[in-house]
């Protein structure tokens, strides 16, 4: 008897993909060209760009992401974000529009390409950071979603337009028979709508599921699952459109990140991106956080402490409590006031004076040479560079070294419990409920917004003097983008108590080594 050998895979049913569509077969998209300034981002980029850019493009969009994030979480109103947002977009993710080329086709125009390229890699590269869990996806989804949204509200009418048009979207158009028969209808479901509207514009009709916010606000007719959406709410369905292709984008990437790990160039970098979409991370410079003509010195520590985060209070307060603070609380607390201007020489008289328990010789053999070499004036690299280590970030402190018994480095909104975070900020001057309750509910282990709850103390201490320069115009928005820095927190505190201005830049990747 003759086996007849088989094959187990019905012919019929075999999935044959064509291959031009085949992912990668050849670079079909390597000279991708962008004509409109907004984009759904459904064609990842295959073209090559240098690690440097894969980080830095990153980096700039994900100060975006965090600043609109914050917004949100401040309770800004969308006039406020948008006027919030527009100076961080021009300097850190420009979008030209085609009109501001020269050129007859203008959207070919070198800038405006440079520009598009940007915005279409660093969303993949932040969908490749945030795809890891559904916590990620689902914030990533609702920040790159307001981002959009936010941009096709800015955008040029024509150009908003040409991109509607160049979508494929499943959008039925509503016949002019159809529209006759539920004119009624359509006017009493659609608030505002003038007669010749309704007679000479434009309706589509859609899933009523792809237009939640039209639906939840009752601006459109419902019949037999569809919703009779006019052509003036045609963002919604655009932004419905936009999520929906993200959801499903951030859900094939998922599938696709363990392909990366065995990428050690960069995994590492999408960890560090990832991290820092709990605290967004800002390296910062001796240059850009020390204040010229500003009293610090060792005397005047005590007085200054009153414009310092809650982290270096608590390290102050423990330090001038105990005569004592460890390890890791005198390498936190030292960088900060290197940070803010306190030179080597006052530091160790700071110090010194400090450790009231200890003796001139345990205070040189224990404590100075890590002093000295925190500010780069022995021990290896730190020596040859002669600069030493900068200042702690708050991702730093929030992911690096947590508190154990009897420290007192950290944050204090990760690492205290909520009853005896609010006793410190009570007893740091503190008292609003409003405030307090605010900041119980940041803090909570759902939520984990430990800079938001910091930049509401912030804003608590300093409200009459930021009313002030708002109303005044003398610090741009820029100025005011939210504090994720211990020595960003200081500068801007006494600049605006003492009625000064920001010179320089306050974040930014400084010069110095990091610990």
């Amino acid at each position: 008897m003759i086996k007849q050998e088989f094959n187990r895979i019905d012919p019929k049913r075999r999935n044959i993909v064509a291959h031009k569509k085949k992912q990668f077969a050849e670079s079909a998209y390597e000279k991708q060209e962008y004509p409109h300034r907004l984009n759904l981002y459904e064609l990842p980029p295959t073209a090559d760009i240098t690690l440097e850019d894969f980080e830095k493009w990153a980096i700039d969009r994900l100060r975006i992401l965090a600043e609109l994030e914050a917004c949100s979480f401040r309770n800004k109103t969308p006039s406020e974000t948008a006027e919030h947002i527009k100076p961080l977009l021009l300097k850190y993710l420009p979008l030209s529009p085609n009109s501001s080329a020269p050129s007859s086709v203008a959207w070919r125009d070198p800038k405006l390409q440079q520009e598009r390229q940007k915005d279409h890699y660093s969303h993949f590269i932040l969908r490749l950071a945030f795809s890891s869990t559904e916590d990620l996806r689902r914030r990533f989804a609702r920040i790159e979603t307001a981002l959009f949204k936010l941009r096709f509200q800015n955008d040029d009418t024509r150009e908003r337009q040409d991109f509607v048009r160049s979508l494929d979207f499943n959008w039925e158009t509503v016949g002019d028979e159809e529209k006759k028969a539920l004119a009624t209808n359509l006017r009493s479901a659609t608030p505002g709508l003038k007669k010749e509207e309704l007679e000479e514009g434009g309706w589509f009709k859609v899933d009523f599921e792809t237009v939640p916010e039209l639906v939840e606000q009752r601006r459109v007719f419902l019949k037999a699952g569809k919703a009779y959406v006019p052509v003036r709410e045609q963002m919604s369905m655009v932004l419905a459109g936009f999520t929906e292709r993200l959801d499903k984008g951030l859900e094939l990437t998922s599938r696709a990140l363990p392909r990366l790990d065995e990428d050690d160039r960069l995994t590492p970098i999408l960890t560090h991106l990832s991290k820092n979409f709990a605290t967004p991370d800002a390296h910062i410079s001796d240059s850009d956080s020390s204040l010229p003509g500003a009293p610090i010195n060792a005397s005047s520590i005590d007085l200054l402490s009153q414009h310092f985060p809650l982290c270096m209070r608590n390290l102050h307060l423990t330090l001038r409590k105990n005569d004592h603070l460890k390890h890791f609380g005198r390498l936190q607390y030292t960088l900060f006031l290197k940070g803010i201007g306190l030179n080597l020489e006052d530091a160790l008289i700071f110090w010194r004076a400090s450790f009231k328990r200890k003796t001139d010789d345990e205070f040189n053999k224990e404590y100075k040479y890590n002093v000295r070499h925190s500010y780069g004036d022995v021990g290896g690299d730190a020596t040859r560079r002669g600069r030493g280590y900068s200042p702690f970030s708050c991702q730093k402190i929030l992911t690096e070294h947590p508190p154990g018994s009897n420290e007192a480095h950290g944050c204090p909104y990760r690492h205290f419990s909520p009853d005896n975070l609010v006793a410190l900020l009570q007893a740091t001057g503190v008292n609003d409920r409003d405030v307090l309750c605010g900041v119980r509910e940041d803090v909570a282990e759902d939520k984990k917004r430990y800079h938001i709850a910091c930049n509401r103390v912030f804003e608590y201490a300093h409200k009459a003097e930021l009313r002030k320069v708002k109303e005044e115009g003398t610090w741009p928005a820029s100025e005011l983008d939210t504090i994720v820095h211990p020595n960003t927190y200081f500068k801007r505190s006494y600049l605006l108590k003492n009625g000064g201005k920001v010179g320089v830049e306050e974040s930014g990747r400084g010069d110095e080594m990091e610990m």
